[in-house]
């Protein structure tokens, strides 16, 4: 059947009595039909049945003809049935209609009860760069699904230098409701924090858990003394676990002990216990040690509190810390060891105590080589202690993974040419560029590139190492062969 015969039986199908024969010769109208097709299918706007008139928007915005659908579709979107609005409003969308009246038909379905027609107004505003109708715009960003609220956001980041879109943001932010007044809030810019200081300081008591977190966030950085005992008030009420830990984050600093309270007191709950131990660390350390030494022994916390505990102690650097992370390291639990690595890192960083050194420096590298799960923790964690290295070069040598030799060669220094050991150290870089392994490959030039940067040269004995990194300039890894281009291109340039 040709096209002609087949426009003919949609024509004499649209005037069926039978709504769903009606319905689908529109729609094959709007697949193969022509110009003067169009006040056929106009026409149908006006039938009783709403999957015809449905079938009707579908068809107009598939034929394409701009001037024709501008009169119709307007009607349709304002049309009593959802379907019909639906189609109605992506058939303008996908013709890109941009009439007054359709710009005010895309403007009155921000507020349509369908979730549907809300996005496809967005769309069609959004293809137009216009807001809209603004406080509906706004509003939306209180919308529950991401596929309206994301479209509401960046129509409003798009039209961002409109007055009324700027004017409505502000008024969302003071005296919107719960998401739509928090997203705001978090979309507004920080200079806007000065002129929104009385309502985020009202914020903080908000029915809405999300508004007291972003008024919360705005008014940290604000240094005025009324600020900070506003938050340090709000957050010995709170009762919301999320506020809480946010507060607790925010407030935590050295000296800070007014947090003391309720950081214990957030200890057990599993989202607000992290920040809580966190808070104890940076408190005053003779008021939080006792809460942080019972916590870590507390077997009925959630393992990661008890990791954060392991941490705060570190960053706490009470005498008996190292003694008491040391024994961490042999527990079963990942999280635990890893809070316990993390403390000692921030111990090792502070300056270890003289006769600490030595114990730390024997148990981290014992442990690099056991703990699979955390073997770059354990590396951070020995970075600048030297009485490893010996430990380390061991390590370096006999490595029982190819993980655990990467990190051990990432700590050897090899900028020292007048060191023995250091001349050792270059040899194992050597060694280390034709392993299996992409991270030993990856170490094993950035050590030579620390030789180099001191020497200006690789050793005497490396035209073997020289073919080699030349190789590795086309290795599969992206980051080895940057690494290894850029120390040729330091060799050719020759030293400083």
């Amino acid at each position: 059947m040709g096209a002609d015969h087949q426009i003919a039986y949609f024509l004499r199908e649209s005037a069926r009595p039978e709504p769903e024969r009606r319905a689908a010769a529109l729609k094959g109208l709007g697949r193969i039909g022509r110009a003067e097709h169009v006040r056929g299918i106009a026409g149908a706007a006006d039938d009783p049945v709403p999957s015809v008139r449905a079938a009707a928007a579908l068809a107009l915005g598939r034929l394409g003809i701009p001037e024709a659908a501008a009169e119709v579709l307007p009607l349709l979107m304002r049309d009593a049935h959802p379907q019909v609005r639906r189609r109605a409003s992506a058939a303008a969308v996908r013709l890109r209609l941009g009439t007054p009246t359709l710009t005010r038909a895309f403007a009155r379905l921000l507020s349509d009860p369908d979730h549907h027609v809300r996005i496809n107004a967005l769309d069609g505003l959004a293809a137009l760069g216009v807001p809209g109708d603004v406080t509906a715009l706004a509003a939306l960003l209180g919308d529950p699904h991401h596929a309206l609220w994301g479209r509401a956001r960046a129509l409003l980041y798009t039209c961002r230098e409109d007055p009324a879109v700027r004017a409505e943001l502000i008024r969302t932010a003071r005296e919107g409701m719960g998401a739509a007044r928090a997203r705001a809030l978090e979309w507004l810019p920080a200079r806007c924090t000065e002129q929104l200081l009385d309502s985020l300081l009202f914020g903080l008591h908000d029915p809405s858990p999300a508004v007291r977190i972003e008024a919360a966030r705005r008014l940290f950085p604000v240094e005025q003394r009324q600020v900070q005992d506003t938050l340090t008030a709000a957050l010995h009420t709170e009762e919301h676990p999320e506020v809480a830990a946010r507060l607790l984050s925010g407030l935590a600093g050295p000296g800070e002990d007014r947090v003391t309270g309720p950081a214990v007191r957030w200890l057990r709950d599993p989202v607000a216990g992290p920040p809580a131990a966190r808070a104890l660390g940076a408190a005053d350390p003779a008021t939080a040690a006792p809460h942080l030494r019972t916590a870590l022994t507390d077997e009925t916390l959630p393992a990661r509190t008890r990791a954060a505990v392991a941490a705060a102690i570190g960053t706490a650097g009470r005498w008996d810390a190292v003694w008491l992370l040391l024994p961490l390291l042999d527990d079963p639990d990942d999280d635990l060891r890893a809070g316990a690595l993390d403390g000692l890192e921030t111990l090792v960083e502070n300056g270890l105590r003289p006769w600490e050194r030595h114990p730390v420096a024997w148990a981290l590298a014992a442990h690099l080589a056991t703990d699979e799960k955390h073997v770059w923790r354990t590396r951070d964690a020995l970075d600048g202690l030297t009485q490893a290295l010996p430990d380390v070069r061991r390590l370096a040598d006999n490595a029982p993974s190819g993980e655990v030799l990467a990190a051990a060669l990432s700590l050897l220094d090899g900028d020292d040419p007048a060191d023995e050991h250091t001349r050792h150290d270059v040899r194992r870089f050597r060694r280390g560029l034709d392993d299996p392994h992409e991270p030993v490959r990856y170490q094993a030039v950035l050590g030579l590139e620390r030789w180099a940067g001191a020497t200006g040269s690789l050793p005497q004995d490396s035209d073997k190492a020289h073919g080699r990194l030349t190789a590795l300039t086309e290795d599969e890894s992206p980051r080895l062969r940057q690494a290894a281009t850029r120390l040729l291109g330091t060799l050719d340039s020759g030293p400083p």
